[in-house]
């Protein structure tokens, strides 16, 4: 019986050296100044210790509450804005869409004399129906953003002024603070947070809250990549499964719903709406994404960024009265955080992309 033959072992196989793609360790530098936040950071800590070496009252407790209200207002509509931006969209009715929802909410509850809660919500509705409306007519016509928007500008800023004339023989609401639900309402949506050494308005942790959650969203969810995905290039996106239309009409809707919940605050902080507030405000918006990293062409941003945007305005408007300067010098300084932030954004890029 001949003996079995001993099979030799096979030599242990070499990789294929085209199988897999090689990773691409970026160094820490890198990686930091790939951060879209990074420049508005730099230039808020800069702002900052300017305002508090040359503005004594700058340096209060009181001061720095003064400050975070004034980002907060900004701050929680540039959220929604710097979202939109990301997804390669701009809205220029913003900032009277703020408006509008303020105006519903005040008069449909004392108009119908109802609760204060079914103005909220009723003006909730109205706001979503304008977002969607952008969003819409955005997919179905392909025409730019900023025509689709500047056109809602003028006509909720026509409906603003005009319905407010017609059923208040004025251009501002009437006082609600008598409604039912007025005070429920204003704890949710304007009241002070006594922190034991200073008062700080609600609005500001609701704005910081927001800011976490619009985080989440871009850097944790599917639904962030989708946003990245479509600013970067839309017909990339679709060929890939990415639903293009409902991701922009969302976040038309996200600008919508924030500008709500800031025409909330404004009508149960004063109690009474100014139909032409807000005008000219969603420039403002779009400057504090900017400022925050975000790129006018889309795909790149951050809601932090976009935060630290509203802060710098916040502090340089309190700044500037705190330091004894003419208020009107504010524009000037608009201008100029505007263009430096497009070229510090375009920096920072560049030289993430050159350092490996």
């Amino acid at each position: 019986m001949s003996s079995p033959v001993a099979t030799p072992p096979s030599p242990p196989s070499t990789p294929s050296t085209g199988a897999e793609p090689v990773r691409v360790q970026r160094s820490l530098g890198a990686r930091i100044l790939s951060r879209p936040e990074v420049g508005s950071l730099a230039a808020a800590i800069a702002i900052f210790v300017f305002f508090f070496a040359i503005a004594p009252p700058f340096r209060t407790a009181e001061a720095l509450s003064t400050v975070l209200y004034s980002a907060s207002t900004i701050g929680i509509v540039a959220l929604g804005v710097a979202l939109l931006m990301i997804g390669g969209e701009f809205d220029l009715s913003s900032g009277v869409q703020v408006t509008t929802a303020a105006l519903a909410s005040s008069m449909i509850s004392y108009q119908f004399s109802l609760n204060a809660w079914v103005g909220v919500l009723v003006s909730l509705i109205i706001a979503l129906a304008i977002g969607f409306l952008n969003g819409w007519l955005l997919i179905k016509t392909k025409l730019p953003s900023f025509l689709i928007t500047l056109s809602t500008f003028f006509m909720l800023q026509g409906i603003n002024l005009g319905v407010t004339k017609l059923l208040t023989g004025a251009v501002a609401t009437e006082n609600i603070s008598d409604l039912d639900g007025f005070a429920s309402a204003k704890a949710i949506f304007a009241s002070d947070v006594d922190l034991g050494f200073v008062n700080v308005k609600v609005s500001v942790f609701w704005w910081i809250l927001f800011t976490l959650v619009a985080t989440w969203i871009l850097l944790r969810t599917k639904t962030g990549n989708w946003i990245f995905a479509v600013g970067g290039n839309q017909d990339s996106a679709r060929a890939v499964g990415v639903p293009v239309a409902r991701v922009k009409i969302g976040l038309f809707m996200g600008v919508a719903f924030c500008a709500w919940f800031l025409g909330q605050h404004l009508l149960f902080n004063f109690s009474t709406v100014q139909a032409g507030l807000g005008v000219g405000n969603e420039l403002i918006y779009i400057v504090a994404a900017v400022v925050g990293g975000a790129l006018l062409t889309g795909g790149y941003g951050s809601a932090i960024g976009a935060a630290i945007g509203a802060f710098i305005f916040g502090m340089t408007t309190q700044g500037i009265v705190y330091a004894g300067w003419d208020p009107n010098w504010f524009k000037t300084f608009l201008g100029v955080m505007l263009l430096l932030a497009v070229l510090l954004n375009l920096y920072v890029k560049n030289s993430a992309s050159r350092r490996k």
